[in-house]
């Protein structure tokens, strides 16, 4: 898995031989679009409905590029750019880049870029069998998101959600109850600073958290802290009292009474 993230990143992150260059309305119609994912239980956002036509170098105003990043004289990257601004300050904006990591002809791997070249969703297929299995959303340039089929049976089983670039929580559906319209997970898993805290289960399958596991360690760590904090604050009082000549309960020899 390892390996096959670093190619989609060398696939995605630059390209060592430029093979066609076409300008806007030079796409024929052979040229592959955006693939949408057919799984269940994916998320549709705001994004959706209008990144797959990111892709279409044909709209007015794109230019597209394709590149040879094997070296097997098959272009294996494709980036598609749109104009943006008036005269004299037009710029090309990158909107979409696929990629074909197998060299089987077909995109593995699609991301869309919003008009401010910010990446907003990425859709890809890890086991190359020609059907997208993970989908990865993004705000603001940062990854928010990320829907897979880790079974690879059309259905979406596994939500990982994101918050400044850290896994916050993941949703899991393991008994395969989600549909199109209705997410069902029945596990979760929380994070802190990027490690796991706690995990809830349902048992029934209501939707309803029936049992709780946490980190040991992580509780037993908590629990040394807050005992040191409790002795460091009964040390301080103690210091205190000796200062004001409070007498301590070690210091008393009359039992603590007077008559």
């Amino acid at each position: 898995m390892n390996q096959q993230r670093l190619a989609i990143a060398l696939a995605l992150g630059g390209a060592s031989t430029l093979v066609i260059v076409q300008a806007c309305g030079g796409g024929s119609a052979s040229e592959r679009g955006g693939p949408s994912v057919q799984a269940r239980g994916v998320t549709t956002d705001s994004n959706s409905a209008t990144a797959n036509n990111r892709c279409d170098a044909t709209e007015r105003g794109r230019e597209v590029s394709e590149y040879d990043t094997s070296g097997d004289d098959h272009p294996d990257v494709r980036k598609v750019f749109q104009r943006m601004g008036t005269a004299p300050t037009v710029r090309l904006v990158l909107i979409c880049r696929e990629a074909d990591l197998n060299g089987d002809g077909t995109k593995d791997v699609v991301r869309y870029y919003d008009d401010e070249g910010r990446p907003m969703r990425e859709e890809a297929d890890r086991d190359f069998d020609a059907a997208m299995d993970e989908i990865s959303y993004y705000e603001n340039g940062r990854i928010q998101r990320i829907e897979t089929d880790t079974n690879h049976d059309g259905r979406v089983d596994l939500k990982v959600f994101y918050e400044a670039g850290q896994p916050l929580r993941t949703e899991r559906d393991t008994a395969a109850r989600s549909t199109a319209d209705h997410w069902s997970p029945d596990r979760w898993e929380y994070f802190e600073n990027g490690r796991m805290i706690r995990t809830g289960a349902d048992v029934d399958g209501d939707g309803v958290v029936d049992r709780w596991d946490r980190d040991e360690t992580l509780r037993r760590a908590a629990e040394q802290a807050e005992a040191l904090e409790q002795a460091q604050a009964d040390q301080a009082a103690a210091a205190e009292n000796a200062d004001a000549g409070v007498p301590t309960d070690a210091g008393r020899v009359d039992g603590g009474s007077r008559s």
